[in-house]
Formats: C-alpha cells, sequence, structure tokens
C-alpha cells in the first residue's frame, strides 16, 4: 500500500513537472497570428495617457498662457507694397543679408520676385493705446504702401512716424484708439538663461508664439553697417540672442518675458538657409524706448557719442601691451575734442564701466552709450596701468556739439511760378534719400520748357545737395549769374533724371 502510494506521488510530481514546461514554453512562444511580432517596451517609455491620471502640474513660473494671452493682441501683421524695380532679384542680393536672412527675405521682407507690384511681411508691436507701432526697419524700408493688420483682423493703413536704421528700428502710427499694448520691460534685468517668447507672423502665418531662453546678451553679429560721412560705423549691435523659433516674418515683433512685458524687437535670425536654425536676435529693450521716444519728441534719433575706437581685450592683446587683466575695452584711438579726451581718457586706457554697469565688449560699451543724449553726463571707470579711475564725460552729437538735433521744419514756396514741397517721411524712406524738394505746377510755370516734370524730386544743384524746397530757389538763384546749373533729381518711381538749366543748356 505505502509501495503504491509513493509511485501515485512520483507521477503526479512528474505530471506537474511537465505540465509546466510545457505552459512555460507557450508562454514564451510567440502567439502565432498575421499581426507583426511585438518589441519589448523601454521601462523608461510610456503612453502620454498615463500623465493624466498622475498628479504633474506646470511648475509655476513655467506656464506661457498667461503672457501669450496678454500680449498677442498687441503685435500685429505689417504688410508693404513695393514698385517694381527690374533691378531686384534675388541674384542680386547682398551675400551678407543672404547670411541671416537667406533667399526668402526677398519675399518676406520687402522684395517680391514677380513682376508686378512687389509685396513684404513683417511683425510689428503696438506701444501705445492711440496706435504707435514698433517695427524694424528693414520691413518698411524704402516701401510705398504700410498696411497693418490687428490680431482681430482689423485692417489700417499706416503712416511712417520715423525710422533709425543704425539700430535696424522704425515707428508707425495708425489711426485708432483705444488698442491693446505691451508695456515695455526692462532688458538690463533678463538673465541668460530666462524663458522668453516671440510672438509674430512668420510666414504670413499670424499670432505664432514660440518659446525658448536667452542664450547671450550684448551680441554683435555685424548686420548693421550703416555709414555716416566720416566713413563710421554707426550701428548699434547689442542683441539679446535667444533660442526661441524665429523665422522670416517675424521681424519687428515682440520678444517677451513671462510677466508679458516687451524686453526686445526680433531682428535676425543666424541662417544660411533663410530659416530658423537655432538662434535669434533682438534689440534690447533698453534700445528701442530710447530710440522710439526720441522719434516722438523730435522726429530724429539723438545719437551720443563718447568719441573713442575700442578694441576688445583679448589674451593676445593683453600680452602685447602687458596689460594687468583681461576686463574691459582697450582705447585704441581718439576723436580730437571728443567727450572722451576732454574728460581725461587717453589712448591706451582701458575702459571698464560706464555708470557703474561692467563692459567688456565693445557692443556693451555702445549700448550703454546709446542709451543717452548728447548733454547727457555718465560715469566713465577706466584701468591706466595698475590705477583704477572714475571721470566724468559729457556725450557729443557727431558734430562735435551737445545741442540736440531737431528735424528742420521747411514749408512749400513758390518759384518761378512752380510749387516746391518737403519730400514726405514715406518717400524719403522709400527712395533712400535724406532730403530734397517735390516741385509741382510745371506746365505754367518758368520751368515747363526743361523737360522736368510734375513730382520730380530735386536732391542736387551742381554740387549742392538740396535738403529743403529753400535750397532749390538759393542755388538756382545764384546759378543765374553763372553758365547755369545741373539739376539732378529722381522721380516718385525711382527713375533718375538730370535737366540743364539755364546757359548750361
Amino acid at each position: 500500500m505505502q509501495a503504491k502510494q509513493m509511485m501515485l506521488g512520483l507521477l503526479g510530481s512528474a505530471i506537474l513537472g511537465g505540465g509546466v514546461a510545457v505552459g512555460g514554453y507557450k508562454l514564451l512562444e510567440p502567439e502565432r497570428t498575421n499581426t507583426p511580432q511585438a518589441i519589448a517596451a523601454d521601462p523608461n517609455v510610456r503612453y502620454t495617457s498615463e500623465l493624466r491620471s498622475s498628479n504633474y502640474v506646470v511648475p509655476e513660473g513655467l506656464n506661457f498662457t498667461a503672457a501669450a494671452a496678454s500680449v498677442t493682441p498687441a503685435v500685429v501683421h505689417v504688410t508693404t507694397e513695393y514698385a517694381p524695380k527690374p533691378s531686384q532679384n534675388a541674384a542680386q542680393m547682398d551675400p551678407f543679408l543672404r547670411q541671416f536672412f537667406g533667399d526668402d527675405f526677398e519675399q518676406y521682407h520687402g522684395r517680391g520676385r514677380n513682376q508686378g507690384v512687389q509685396q513684404g511681411s513683417g511683425s510689428g508691436v503696438i506701444i501705445a493705446a492711440n496706435g504707435y507701432i514698433v517695427t524694424n526697419n528693414h520691413v518698411i524700408d524704402k516701401a510705398d504702401k504700410i498696411t497693418v493688420i490687428m490680431d482681430d483682423k482689423r485692417k489700417f493703413e499706416a503712416e511712417l512716424v520715423g525710422t533709425d536704421p543704425t539700430t535696424d528700428l522704425a515707428l508707425l502710427k495708425v489711426k485708432a484708439d483705444n488698442l491693446p499694448f505691451i508695456r515695455y520691460g526692462n532688458s538690463d534685468q533678463v538673465k541668460v538663461g530666462e524663458w522668453v517668447l516671440a510672438v509674430g507672423n512668420p510666414f504670413n502665418l499670424n499670432s505664432t508664439v514660440t518659446a525658448g531662453i536667452i542664450s547671450a546678451k550684448g551680441r554683435n553679429i555685424g548686420i548693421l553697417r550703416e555709414q555716416t560721412g566720416r566713413n563710421q560705423n554707426m550701428g548699434v549691435e547689442s542683441f539679446l540672442q535667444t533660442d526661441a523659433v524665429v523665422n522670416p516674418g517675424n521681424s519687428g515683433g515682440a520678444l517677451v518675458n513671462l510677466n508679458g512685458d516687451l524686453i526686445g524687437i526680433n531682428s535676425a535670425i543666424a541662417s544660411q538657409t533663410g530659416s530658423f536654425v537655432g538662434y535669434s536676435f533682438a534689440v534690447p529693450s533698453s534700445i528701442v524706448s530710447k530710440v522710439i521716444d526720441d522719434l516722438l519728441k523730435y522726429k530724429v534719433v539723438q545719437r551720443a557719442l563718447l568719441g573713442v575706437s575700442i578694441q576688445e581685450v583679448d589674451a593676445t592683446l593683453a600680452s602685447e601691451k602687458k596689460l594687468s587683466s583681461l576686463n574691459g575695452v582697450y582705447v585704441q584711438g581718439m576723436t580730437e575734442g571728443s567727450s572722451a579726451a576732454d574728460a581725461g581718457i587717453k589712448i591706451g586706457d582701458i575702459i571698464t564701466e560706464i555708470n557703474g554697469t561692467k563692459v567688456n565688449t565693445s557692443s556693451q560699451l555702445q549700448e550703454q552709450v546709446a542709451r543717452f543724449r548728447p548733454g547727457d553726463k555718465i560715469k566713465v571707470t577706466y584701468l591706466r596701468g595698475s590705477d583704477t579711475r572714475t571721470t566724468s564725460a559729457t556725450l557729443r552729437n557727431a558734430t562735435g556739439t551737445t545741442d540736440i538735433i531737431r528735424e528742420e521744419v521747411s514749408k512749400a514756396v513758390k518759384y518761378e511760378g512752380a510749387t516746391l514741397q518737403p519730400v514726405s517721411k514715406q518717400e524719403l524712406s522709400k527712395l533712400g534719400l535724406d532730403g530734397g524738394a517735390k516741385i509741382s505746377g510745371i506746365g505754367k510755370s518758368n520751368f515747363r520748357e526743361t523737360g522736368i516734370a510734375d513730382g520730380f524730386i530735386i536732391t542736387r544743384i551742381d554740387k549742392n545737395r538740396v535738403s529743403k524746397p529753400q535750397d532749390v530757389e538759393k542755388f538756382l538763384e545764384a546759378a543765374k549769374e553763372s553758365q547755369g546749373a545741373l539739376v539732378e533729381g529722381v522721380y516718385p518711381d525711382g527713375r533718375k533724371a538730370y535737366y540743364p538749366i539755364g546757359q548750361a543748356e
């Protein structure tokens, strides 16, 4: 009996073991179906739906919805129209500009490729409820017509109030009230690594918001090369660099912090293709607010100069000049009678601070000085040898004085039966002029035999530059006693022309 029970126990164990083996085999054997074999899941990968049952909460300060909602209504779409000019095409585009804007610059920043009316597109930021709008100069440069499209789809034709090519900024005005607007923030307080939003109209896609961080401050990318008569580079570049996505059409749009404060105007991208590849650049609000304030008060930007040419200090320069520090900027030249010279600064000094703010690059020095006007005093800290010194410098304008420069208001005049009028800001911008006199009423005047047509803008008489209507009368009256004069100018469609007047015929 005992032997029989033992045999049954062994048999049960065998059956159980076999069942486990077969069952294990079946568990390991792939299921024979028509569907592909499943891939083992990565333990770190999960369905997004699982988050619904989690307690995940967006950290305070990283939710962009409030800033986006407050800013978007105040960012507008700026469209421009240009008379066709046969010479404008992609092949003739400046290679330097292509590096930052690519071929699409022509389509989205004022240079269409069709043979009819050419169109451009960009963005703008409303800064006042009564219709003042900031954008980039390159967005509206040389435009015949500027239209602003609001976030709520209202359209307005915009008036050009003023431009500043040295900072790539322009101010527009539309006839409207109670508009949403963005308040200025303090770009000086912005820190590298801080979250920001870029709002604009890339590729004609209205009201687009992208997020990123401040990647760097005080960037000089060499895109503004405005030259003066003294052949000095007057472009002010101290860009905020961000990795928020900015594309053609975003130019002139807003860069804001998470409070919705304006800390910059988006201006350029570093790209070989014309589309975003990692970095974009914005004019800091510290410069924007000063430039726009100047345009509103004086119609022209008040540019203050310290009067030094500088070089950034690096290891090579420090070794060559036996400098004790790598901080600051080296004074390598100076304008005679400049603000710096009068303040006691000399060639070989190293400027380290402006009004207590450290400056280690030329762009940082430019930014600090550019926020002041001629006549303002600043404190300059500098090294001379191993001595640290501080002096007070009174800034001057490009002519070497402390005078505030105001736009000269000129009126229309009658001369020889014709009417000579000032040229509008929009036409000056469109034609790339800094002055002139527009003539009309030719048919009933003494100019009717010259070949000049109504609308001609006189820019030069002989070697004399014409900046206002009164200049035409002055120069032509003087020419009556000589061999006559050659009148030079341009028509509103861009055609240049020359007309001899008097005995020179």
